[in-house]
């Protein structure tokens, strides 16, 4: 039965194209669906995974880095007092209101006064060590690319932070944030940017550098719980970068809109699939009662069915990754936020096979109508 339905699907391929490609572009919007999940939500945690800082140090109870808020600058000597921490350093979040000097302002801005020095930890996946050279100077501050057109600036270009002007020195790709725009600064000029008295001498989170990543959580268990340094907790960046990302996804309630929109594709998916592969076996519906009357029992022409789903869905799926690939290029050189995982797309291929598969049972109710008595008709 199993070369009955590969030759059927060879032979009347015209009438199989509809749910080809009914399971094509299924497959295609939940991959693009999910490249867009985890690249938006993922710019949540662009400040940890651009790093390479190994744990994270902030005020007690932060769900998401950009909720930071300050910390006992004191809590530096304790982390250096470990034998296991190699490297600590400030960070300085701040939020702000931008500014151009063409009138263009009222954007939200996430400053991030970083150490600027060619060894520094924050954004070392991003920034160049030319890159942190420059940002050395006085006022001067670094965006992504992207948001050139929003802040309503050039490269070379001076706005204003705060009613404190800025030069924009540069523009890299992959600091693009959740809810804002990211603008980075070396930590002294986004203390000069503070206008909070109150925080004065005082930093947002601290990141260190151990000698063993793999020893982090152990190293982080051990320089918690400090009482006399006040309110303060230490992750991992693994369990920070997670947190914040779950934070945007679910306590947002973003998530579940996400997961709703994921619910309807594949229902819109199975309903079209299901009913091009009834329309194929109501087709073929005088074939299937004459190998009934030969001795094919339903059983057997159930799984032929299934073998044509399971083929469909096989072949709905090459053609999904391929254009996906596509289109998830396109995005990247339009600077969409996507990002794709082995894992990810290992699940929306099987989320495609079972919808092909779901689809296949469905359209074996045409195969109650292949009674041999119709070819007496």
């Amino acid at each position: 039965m199993i070369a009955l339905a590969r030759k059927t699907l060879i032979h009347d391929w015209r009438r199989f194209l509809p749910a080809v490609l009914a399971i094509c572009f299924a497959g295609m919007l939940l991959v693009v669906q999910a490249a867009l999940v985890l690249g938006i939500f993922g710019s949540a945690a662009v400040y940890v995974t651009a790093s390479s800082a190994d744990l994270w140090v902030g005020y007690a109870g932060t769900q998401s880095v950009n909720l930071g808020r300050s910390i006992n600058r004191d809590l530096e000597m304790m982390l250096r007092m470990s034998p296991e921490v190699t490297a600590v350093e400030p960070l300085l979040w701040l939020d702000a209101d931008w500014r151009s000097e063409q009138g263009k302002g009222g954007v939200s801005v996430f400053v991030t006064g970083i150490n600027p020095n060619a060894n520094g930890l924050m954004f070392d996946r991003v920034l160049s060590p030319a890159l942190r050279q420059v940002l050395m100077q006085p006022m001067a501050v670094i965006v992504d690319r992207a948001d050139l057109e929003q802040l309503g600036v050039e490269l070379g270009n001076t706005a204003f932070i705060d009613g404190k002007r800025v030069r924009v020195v540069a523009a890299v790709s992959g600091l693009r944030a959740l809810g804002g725009v990211n603008v980075l600064t070396s930590l002294d000029s986004a203390k000069a940017l503070n206008s909070n008295v109150h925080d004065a001498g005082r930093v947002t989170y601290l990141v260190a550098k151990v000698h063993n990543p793999k020893q982090a959580a152990t190293v982080a268990a051990s320089v918690s719980h400090k009482q006399a340094f006040g309110a303060y907790e230490v992750w991992t960046a693994a369990n920070f970068a997670s947190r914040s990302q779950w934070f945007w996804m679910f306590d947002t309630g973003a998530g579940i809109a996400v997961i709703f929109m994921a619910g309807i594709v594949l229902l819109v998916g199975i309903v079209i699939s299901s009913q091009a592969l009834m329309a194929v076996v109501m087709g073929s519906v005088n074939e299937y009662a004459t190998l009934n009357a030969l001795g094919a029992g339903l059983a057997a022409l159930r799984w032929v069915v299934l073998e044509q789903s399971a083929w469909v869905g096989g072949i709905g799926l090459v053609l999904s990754g391929v254009l996906s690939f596509f289109v998830l290029l396109l995005a990247k050189s339009r600077d969409v936020p996507v990002e794709m995982t082995p894992i990810i797309a290992l699940i929306c291929a099987a989320l495609v096979m079972a919808l092909a598969l779901v689809s296949g049972l469905f359209a074996m109710r045409g195969l109650l109508r292949a009674d041999p008595a119709l070819l007496l008709r």
